[in-house]
């Protein structure tokens, strides 16, 4: 449901509450996403500020065609480099191209720059100086190589992650302002690049209030120079709208009135000059606030006035929320604003530290048993010490004693408070959602909530029941039964030594911890009208145990036979794309094509799917899978599959299509389902050279002949199984994953890319 609907109905939300939410999301931007003037029913749209510049800085080169070819020359330098294990004999190595990780060009570049008498003298000896040296001019290069160590030092300082940086984004656009300029003794290509950057900042760059605001709090920056006297006078303005829409202010209050601070004046000095390349961060807000402040005025005036008029200072050592707490006696209002705005996104306070003291041993015993257990059976499998190693054992005291510690560590008296207070939160929040019906989920393939009430999502929930048509419902727990079934079937086959008996211990469920799965949905806000995800809690299900181990056995033979069809994530699709161009296909005509199966995991046939996992691997040469015959397999897959009871509300179910979305086997059985399925596709793709990558149900492809014929053939495929449907896309720029890939005149394009469904929102976290 819409956020603003909760936001406007004050009846239901507390100003407090309010004040929460709209604060979670404004935080965020301290991080340098790109901030909102609006929320819509759709949310928040925001882009990282430094994601913006890499983006520009990607774009810029693939449309100046010497500098592409520049830059795919050093890539090619440095990976003859690497590959022949020559980076020893620099005083520099050599860096990677690696087209997801920022400032990656500048790396290569300015590493090659440094080194190049030294490669030059290395080719020079191998007789590979024409190869990898004839497209590389040297001036060029060091020209590019400092055009983009601008935008290094500017993203570095955006994307701090322990000092606030919103108020730096309008001093280094002030700072781009002057080094975009066209020099006269400028090289033509570089005065067409710098043309083209301007271009693209033009297009990527987004500048709001926010921004604003933020520069207008930092204490140096606070005299908005480069702006006009009405432009300062509307960003006093929405700073006071701001305190009123964050409940700072209430909406008739005035603001504070203290006594104005008196400063002892000082003769005015000549500003001083700055160096054009001074990147510091000091420097470029110097730079943007170079105009000289005007004279403290001891007149009644509101704080943001004073604040605006009077001369502050603040040292290196200062943090700007360093300062704001000193000073937030003479500015109280805006100190709790500077905070919201510039402080960091997310305090955790210790909850467990207001629990009584039994409870925070048991949390204490459960945390140790949790993190012991991993680390030492992992260095008992991997390096073989043994679990009654001293050495464990003496790990395990101190990993006692710095968990007593961590828990039984005093809060300091405001953060006990602060404790409290969030603690009561939650239980108000509960009672709301109790009192007025509604539900609060986490969002699928995200970390974000959705809210909305009982009635509207249990609507959602009954039209995937009646679309699916996987499921039916039992008037009878059948959990005894079917915990029976599995334990007769792996003393049957162990008895038959089909298995052997470490294999059936493995696999025997246990009595005493088994329960029945439960059923629960998750809303998928990416998708127009949010329909829902079924995902079962098969933790405790007396099948879980047959299917951990058939996952175990089974899915690292998918991996290796399929690993040519397979994207593991966007950083392998990059690379595959990359042997694919080396081929020569890739063209400016070049299309992609992604496409996802609807409900794959709960659409597929069950024997169906039995019968293709034999095939599978007979195919590929298996009798056996760890001495298990193949028959054997299929029917512990089976009972997988068709055991499957859960819980729902005040029903029970039972899984009569595909499998458990929850369950490990479901995973590797869905993989070899569309093994089988996708064979036509990738032999078509295969006869003309084309790529194809699956991604569990999402594919990716390219094409090269018309648009219409890759269409028919997708719609074709729509036929292939009455249970598989797919949704597509094709375009010349499209997101697969976290990647988006773009095709600008057969030069690949590639970003990270945020799904509309993760809203970056960040809001207190409550343990």
């Amino acid at each position: 449901m819409p956020i603003d609907y909760y936001i406007n109905k004050i009846a239901t939300v507390s100003s407090d509450d309010k004040r929460v939410a709209t604060l979670a999301c404004s935080k965020y931007c301290a991080f340098d996403m790109r901030s909102f003037n609006s929320v819509h029913s759709d949310g928040f749209k925001q882009i990282c500020q430094g994601h913006c510049w890499n983006l520009v800085i990607q774009h810029s080169i693939g449309e100046c065609s010497k500098i592409n070819t520049l830059v795919t020359a050093s890539a090619e330098l440095a990976t003859h480099f690497k590959r022949c294990k020559l980076n020893h004999l620099l005083s520099i190595r050599l860096k990677q191209h690696c087209e997801t990780r920022w400032n990656s060009v500048y790396d290569i570049l300015n590493s090659i720059d440094i080194s190049f008498k030294e490669i030059e003298e290395i080719l020079l000896q191998r007789k590979a100086y024409p190869v990898y040296l004839i497209k590389i001019d040297w001036m060029l290069l060091n020209n590019v190589s400092e055009i983009l160590s601008f935008f290094k030092k500017a993203s570095e300082q955006l994307s701090a992650d322990q000092e606030p940086t919103l108020h730096l984004v309008l001093p280094w656009i002030n700072k781009l302002k002057i080094f975009r300029q066209i020099k006269a003794d400028d090289l033509a290509v570089i005065k067409q690049f710098k043309s083209i950057l301007l271009k693209f900042i033009n297009e990527k760059t987004w500048l709001t209030q926010l921004h604003d605001i933020s520069t207008f709090l930092h204490p140096i920056t606070k005299n908005l120079s480069s702006y006009s006297q009405y432009e300062k006078s509307n960003i006093h303005k929405a700073t006071r709208r701001m305190l009123k829409t964050l409940n700072i202010l209430e909406e008739n209050q005035e603001i504070q009135q203290i006594d104005p601070i008196i400063h002892t004046a000082k003769p005015k000095k000549k500003p001083k000059k700055m160096r054009k390349d001074d990147y510091s961060q000091e420097g470029v807000m110097l730079e943007f606030a170079i105009a000289s402040q005007d004279d403290s005025s001891e007149n009644d005036e509101d704080e943001i006035e004073r604040y605006a008029k009077a001369k502050l200072v603040i040292s290196n050592e200062e943090s700007v929320l360093q300062w704001w707490k000193k000073w937030s006696i003479h500015y109280p209002t805006l100190s709790v604003l500077v905070r919201s705005l510039l402080g960091p996104s997310c305090i955790r306070i210790n909850q467990s530290a207001i629990r009584p003291r039994h409870q925070q041993e048991i949390a204490i015993q459960k945390d140790h048993k949790s993190v012991y257990d991993k680390v030492g059976h992992h260095l008992n499998e991997h390096y073989f010490i043994p679990m009654t190693a001293t050495i464990l054992k003496q790990y395990s005291n101190q990993l006692l004693h710095d968990l007593n510690r961590s828990y039984f560590s005093p809060l300091s008296y405001h953060d006990q408070i602060l404790a409290l207070k969030q603690a009561k939160k939650v239980v108000s929040i509960q009672r709301k959602i109790k009192k007025h019906h509604l539900i609060l989920r986490v969002t699928d393939k995200g970390y974000n909530f959705y809210i909305g009430t009982e009635k509207e999502f249990d609507k959602k929930v009954q039209n995937f029941f009646q679309d699916t048509n996987a499921f039916i419902e039992l008037k009878e727990n059948p959990f005894n039964k079917i915990q029976d079934n599995v334990i007769h079937l792996l003393n049957q086959i162990r008895a038959k030594k089909f298995i052997l008996q470490w294999q059936c211990n493995k696999m025997i469920p246990n009595r005493i911890k088994c329960q029945l799965a439960h059923l629960y949905f998750n809303p998928k806000t990416y998708k127009d009208g949010i329909p829902v995800r079924p995902i079962e809690n098969t933790i405790h299900a007396p099948t879980t145990n047959i299917s951990n181990y058939l996952d175990e056995i089974i899915r690292p033979i998918f991996d290796k036979e399929c690993q040519n069809t397979t994207i593991i994530d966007g950083s392998s699709l990059i690379q595959a794309l990359h042997q694919y161009m080396r081929k020569g296909l890739f063209k400016s005509t070049t299309l992609f094509c992604t496409f996802d199966i609807r409900n794959l995991y709960t659409m597929l046939p069950q024997e169906g799917a039995l019968n293709i996992l034999v095939e599978f691997l007979n195919v590929h040469g298996y009798t056996k899978v760890k001495g298990i015959p193949l028959e054997t397999i299929r029917l512990l897959a089976s009972i997988v599959l068709k055991e499957n009871v859960f819980v729902y509300g005040k029903k029970m179910y039972q899984q009569v299509l595909g499998g458990a979305m929850g369950s490990s086997f479901t995973l590797a059985l869905a993989n070899i389902f569309m093994w089988k399925w996708q064979k036509e596709l990738v032999r078509r793709q295969d006869m003309i050279g084309e790529y194809y990558g699956r991604y569990i149900d999402d594919v990716f492809m390219t094409w090269n002949k018309s648009e219409n014929e890759l269409k028919k053939i997708i719609e074709n495929a729509n036929t292939w199984h009455p249970n598989i449907k797919l949704e597509y896309k094709i375009g010349k720029s499209l997101p697969f994953l976290d990647v988006l890939l773009t095709n600008i005149n057969s030069t690949l394009s590639t970003s990270v890319y945020h799904k509309p469904a993760a809203e970056p929102y960040v809001v207190q976290g409550i343990h």
